[in-house]
């Protein structure tokens, strides 16, 4: 009945939605004028990767290589969701409380060690805490967050219905 719908097909719609996702980061950034703070960068990057895996797990005939691709796609959404909500817990923050805001990367990748860096980036700074656009009253933080608990759902379905005939 429903022999379109495969673990291959969704791994592939999951791929596109990333690479998609990536692309509107882009224009954002480059045609809209909206800088990437560095939760941003990073919500940027567990994108890439879950497209990557996605799309190589939707190429591959093995079923359980796919089985692991989802598991694999399951914990980067769940870091990109952490990452999500971090940075909404900053947008949420008065102004007063935010963290320090920082120079820009470049200049960091220069100077500062990589563990300053990558910690930097993790706890954002208070560029972070800007709301600088939304749709529907959700910041972009708040729309990738539902982008990685769709991804998550949907791979956390093909994982556990993998060794399952109906859905291969």
């Amino acid at each position: 009945m429903f022999a379109f719908l495969s673990a291959r097909r969704f791994h592939g719609l999951v791929a596109f939605a990333a690479f998609a996702l990536l692309a509107v980061a882009f224009y954002m950034e480059y045609q809209m004028g909206l800088e990437p703070c560095p939760l941003c960068m990073l919500q940027r990057i567990v994108f890439f990767c879950v497209g990557v895996v996605s799309l190589g797990s939707a190429l591959t005939a093995n079923a359980t290589v796919r089985k692991s691709c989802s598991w694999l796609v399951v914990v980067l959404s769940f870091a990109g969701a952490a990452l999500a909500i971090r940075h909404l817990y900053l947008q949420n923050l008065p102004a007063e409380q935010l963290p320090a805001c920082l120079p820009g990367l470049s200049y960091m990748f220069e100077v500062f060690p990589w563990q300053e860096i990558m910690q930097a980036m993790v706890m954002g700074t208070g560029e972070c805490g800007d709301v600088v656009w939304t749709l529907f009253g959700i910041s972009i933080p708040g729309w990738t967050l539902v982008a990685f608990v769709g991804m998550a759902i949907i791979n956390i379905v093909i994982a556990v219905r993998a060794g399952k005939n109906t859905f291969r």
